[in-house]
């Protein structure tokens, strides 16, 4: 009885501490709790842009140079292959710092170092804009990615502290967005602003929208208590870095090149063995850098592989379909730009369907359904040729994006909810991480095995050799390939199932979790 009374005061005390704590707050910082029936996205709205202008810019970038290659490559009088440094540094300084995001949230706080990253961001695309010589705009991309590797989990983990548990999924669907979006204007952009001024404003144009996010942000983005920042884990915020730096490079060389190549070899070797010992470290760590040990939940390591399968998937049509329309069928990068778009507003209608849906049905019947649509697509795209009718172009475009629309989001907030709550901080810069390498090995992978199978089909052609056939030939298989690939993402979503959150928790052993504080949102 004694005990019962004690337990009882001590829960009347910390809820008088909370509401005292809520009080005092400014209207700026108040967000409905999770619980609030009252709750709508649009009482977050203001933090919710932040973030997606955020995520918009950087993922933007990764795409917006591929289009401006040649005129950079005239502009600085330098070769093709030192070009492409300037979205090699960029990737490597991306896969670098996302796993240091985490740690960064604990110890600073989410509103503050993202707001620094935006920052950076901004300052490097500026810096970029001004660059005189190839070397000066190499290392500015390198600032660049330093300030945008960070955004993409930070904002993600601001979100999900956001939006209460029966409404996460219409929550993140908002930002998975710039995830779909992004990567298909970055062509239409480029090529709209190389035709009506100069690729100087590839870069210029990020400086306003940076500014504008971080002005809002200010204003908006509330405060959250924070975790208590771990010790720093040495060992792996070395570690991590070079592993995940070394594999982005190795795979890019790879790609550029070719899988046997020195420098490719070094650079899967290096980061495969730091990628090791990283593990290894991580795992003996009493506070690591990234909590690996969520891996031991199977409804986590199935969504995460998922997630994989969805990427490379996607990058199979974003990278494949503009390649094909402009060598083979010669249509311009604003052509090619504006033939993409289906995919765009098919992912921005169904996003939002899939983010209501998630919250109702859950996970399963959403990723089957776009696993098998994106099949669907990709299956189509392997009987393109010459003749095909531009119809049979946008339509597989429009599936793809029906499809990733109601995939991409949907699994990004099964992961993170298949995680203990309080590692929410940990699990956004993990699944980042891992899918930057993937992704880089999804372009390698992908430019490689249709390299591969053009010189193939080419030496079957015999005296006859055309290489324009063997090449829509090879297309082919690689979107086979790519099919084959999404049946699989069909066969896992079929056993996916509801998280069981509270077994997560037995992941954090009592001695690791006396040392975290709550991270309720205010």
């Amino acid at each position: 009885m004694v005990h019962y009374k004690t337990h009882w005061s001590l829960l009347q005390c910390r809820q008088n501490m909370m509401k005292g704590r809520l009080e005092n707050m400014s209207p700026q910082q108040a967000v409905p709790a999770a619980s609030d029936p009252s709750f709508s996205v649009r009482s977050i709205l203001a933090p919710l842009m932040t973030v997606i202008i955020g995520m918009f810019m950087v993922i933007l970038d990764s795409t917006v140079v591929n289009v401006a290659l040649h005129e950079l490559e005239q502009e600085l009088r330098s070769t093709l292959s030192t070009i492409q440094w300037t979205i090699t540094a960029y990737t490597l300084a991306l896969s670098a710092v996302i796993p240091l995001a985490g740690w960064m949230m604990d110890k600073f706080g989410s509103k503050r170092i993202f707001l620094f990253t935006i920052a950076l961001f901004a300052l490097g695309s500026a810096l970029c804009a001004t660059a005189q010589t190839i070397d000066q705009l190499i290392i500015y991309r390198i600032i660049q990615g330093l300030g945008g590797g960070m955004v993409i989990p930070i904002g993600m983990a601001i979100i999900f502290r956001l939006a209460p548990p029966d409404r996460r999924g219409a929550v993140m669907a908002m930002i998975g967005i710039p995830m779909l979006v992004a990567p298909a204007l970055g062509p239409v952009l480029s090529g709209w602003l190389i035709g009506i001024a100069t690729w100087h404003w590839l870069f210029w144009i990020n400086v306003p929208i940076g500014v504008i996010g971080i002005l809002i942000g200010v204003k908006y983005l509330p405060m959250f208590e924070q975790n208590k920042a771990p010790a720093l884990d040495i060992p792996g915020m070395i570690l991590a870095p070079i592993a995940f730096a070394m594999l982005a490079f190795g795979v890019s060389e790879a790609g550029r090149t070719s899988w046997s190549s020195n420098l490719s070899l070094s650079g899967l070797l290096i980061g495969g063995i730091a990628l090791l010992l990283f593990i290894i470290v991580e795992l003996r760590h009493m506070q690591p850098l990234l909590e690996l040990r969520v891996f031991r939940s199977s409804d986590f390591t199935r969504g995460i592989l998922l997630m994989w399968i969805a990427q490379i998937c996607l990058y199979a049509v974003t990278i494949l379909i503009p390649l094909f329309l402009q060598s083979v069928k010669h249509f311009t990068p604003l052509q090619t730009g504006l033939t993409v778009l289906p995919q765009a507003v098919a992912a921005m209608i169904f996003m939002s369907i899939g983010g209501s849906l998630f919250d109702k049905f859950g996970a399963r019947p959403l990723t089957l359904a776009g696993f098998s649509i994106v099949a669907g697509a990709l299956l189509l795209f392997s009987f393109i040729d010459l003749e095909t009718p531009v119809i049979m172009i946008l339509l597989p475009l429009f599936m793809m994006g029906t499809g990733m629309g109601l995939t991409v989001m949907t699994l990004e907030t099964y992961v993170l909810s298949s995680a203990p709550p309080n590692l929410v901080n940990r699990v956004t810069p993990l699944t980042t991480a891992t899918l930057q390498v993937a992704t880089s090995f999804a372009v390698s992978g992908l430019t490689g095995f249709l390299t591969f199978r053009t010189r193939e089909h080419a030496m079957h052609a015999g005296p006859n050799n055309h290489t324009l056939e063997a090449a829509i030939s090879a297309y082919g298989d690689t979107f086979l390939l790519a099919a084959g690939l999404a049946i699989v993402g069909v066969v896992i979503s079929i056993i996916l199932r509801k998280p069981k959150v509270e077994v997560m928790d037995e992941l954090i052993s009592p001695d690791r979790t006396s040392a975290k504080t709550e991270g309720h949102t205010v």
